[in-house]
């Protein structure tokens, strides 16, 4: 494969972390990238919570849940935040803002691998806790966190995610997830 669809390909959401800290011109191009993603209408509907103090970076880590406990290692946290009437809403209760965070959240990804970085994404912590500890008011929506860092040393994983980190990436054949003029799923 060449070009970009190359680099998709090899990007992997490695859970081995290193705690050294990620420049902030790096990290400024990483924020920078999820901001040139596309949305309806260009509405922009994400926003960014970027943690890297070290008391902040705890109040985030109070959110995860157990599974996700190697991403304390993470010098930089990301909380994705939106809220519905930041973009478009259809009658058919399609959120487009939801969409439009999740397009931003790929580039933020592909642009930390870029710097040599891991952008891992994540849904198992507690947005409650998220909203609480930042004063996050009610009516905003945390989607995701991701956790940022250089990949590092394994020995604090688990097991079990000691052989995902080597094991291949999978996907689904093509067939059984595209068709082409016509469903066919």
């Amino acid at each position: 494969m060449e070009g970009l669809l190359n680099e998709i390909e090899i990007r992997r959401a490695k859970r081995a972390l290193s705690e050294e800290k990620i420049p902030e011109e790096v990290i400024k191009r990483i924020m920078t990238a999820a901001t040139y993603a596309p949305s309806c209408f260009n509405n922009q509907p994400w926003r960014f919570l970027v943690v890297t103090e070290s008391d902040k970076l705890e109040d985030m880590q109070a959110a995860l849940s157990g599974g996700n406990y190697w991403a304390k290692k993470a010098p930089v946290m990301v909380a994705v935040i939106t809220k519905p009437d930041l973009d478009a809403q259809l009658s058919d209760h399609r959120e487009y803002a939801v969409l439009g965070c999740g397009l931003a959240m790929e580039n933020l990804m592909l642009q930390a691998f870029k710097e040599g970085a891991i952008g891992h994404a994540m849904a198992g912590f507690d947005p409650l806790v998220v909203k609480e500890k930042f004063s996050i008011p009610e009516e905003f929506i945390v989607i995701a966190l991701i956790a940022i860092g250089y990949p590092g040393d394994e020995s604090h994983l688990s097991e079990k995610h000691i052989e995902m980190e080597h094991s291949p990436r999978d996907r689904k054949p093509e067939s059984e997830v595209i068709t082409y003029n016509a469903w066919g799923i």
